[in-house]
């Protein structure tokens, strides 16, 4: 069976299940490019996303190429599940300077998002944007200044775990 037809037999819930897709195809040289032209199908993104993620995690690096069509295709990410799984898989990935303002683009939308899961992770999202790019430190600090004051439990810990980490 193909991947393709894996992650459209995922029943979209059982962590196992798509875990095990990923162990079946994670010594494939290609995954992340297949992946990412998965990532076109809206049906498909909440698994190939994880699937993505699960890869990275794992020390696996995805080519510069790559990184660049997964960057243009974030903003048709509709699941909230395919969003976040692409904000944790940014610390792994180096940001172009040309994709610069695409990843704060979408950064800015998901810090509104009605998902908290999402928002505490966009939050994280700009502080890897600003380790990588300095120059949006003064504005993500004001960013976790506020979020501090406004945002829900879950999200202020976020922030409190990234504030240890040195900022």
């Amino acid at each position: 069976m193909s991947i393709e037809q894996e992650i459209i037999s995922w029943d979209g819930k059982s962590s196992s299940d798509i875990a095990e897709v990923y162990n079946r195809h994670c010594n494939n040289d290609v995954l992340p490019k297949v992946l990412i032209r998965l990532s076109r199908k809206t049906e498909l993104q909440k698994g190939t996303t994880w699937v993505l993620k699960r890869y990275l995690e794992n020390g696996k690096k995805i080519d510069p190429y790559d990184v660049s069509e997964l960057v243009e295709l974030v903003p048709q990410f509709e699941h909230w599940e395919s969003r976040l799984h692409f904000l944790q898989c940014l610390p792994f990935l180096a940001i172009d300077e040309s994709q610069q303002s695409a990843i704060e683009l979408f950064l800015r939308k998901c810090i509104k998002d009605a998902n908290k899961f999402v928002r505490a992770w966009a939050y994280n999202g700009f502080y890897v944007l600003a380790c990588q790019y300095p120059e949006h430190k003064p504005e993500v600090l004001q960013f976790f200044d506020l979020a501090m004051r406004d945002e829900a439990a879950s999200v202020k810990a976020r922030i409190r775990q990234i504030m240890k980490k040195g900022f």
